[in-house]
């Protein structure tokens, strides 16, 4: 048997977050929309910011957890466009996640927030970010969420 596929650090990006759109309870769940609204993502190989105009399509679910689907666009600092969808989830328990939805700031060890990213883009720079699977762990505050993203090699 082969070892474990290893991680890489391929960047950090700060989201800055809108106040969340409650769409109501739907047949999926409680839909949340949250708007991002800029910020940046710095790693060895590739820095930049995060254009406005992306959003946190989210499920709350009965148990409490949320089910993520964020699609954003990275700008790098040398122009190139970067298309992003990370889907991911968010639980823990019932108090801790009931705070996070209220926008209090949780010790992100408290609960479990992670993504799996897709990235697309025609910049030959970047391609590696196209030909690779990236994961992701998270923290969410009130006005923003940090996402560091990982090489699975």
């Amino acid at each position: 048997m082969r070892a474990p596929p290893g991680l890489e650090f391929a960047f950090e990006a700060v989201a800055e977050i809108g106040a969340p759109q409650d769409l109501g309870l739907t047949p999926h769940g409680r839909r949340r929309i949250i708007p991002v609204l800029g910020g940046r993502f710095e790693g060895p190989s590739i820095r930049g910011r995060i254009l406005p105009g992306g959003a946190d399509w989210q499920i709350l679910r009965s148990d409490g957890a949320a089910e993520l689907d964020a699609r954003y666009t990275l700008e790098t600092g040398d122009g190139a466009l970067i298309y992003v969808s990370n889907r991911g989830m968010r639980s823990g328990s019932p108090e801790v996640l009931a705070r996070l939805n209220a926008g209090e700031t949780v010790d992100p060890a408290s609960y479990y927030f992670r993504t799996v990213a897709q990235f697309e883009t025609g910049a030959a720079a970047y391609q590696w970010l196209t030909q690779a699977i990236f994961v992701a762990s998270a923290e969410r505050y009130p006005d923003k969420v940090i996402v560091r993203f990982w090489k699975l090699l």
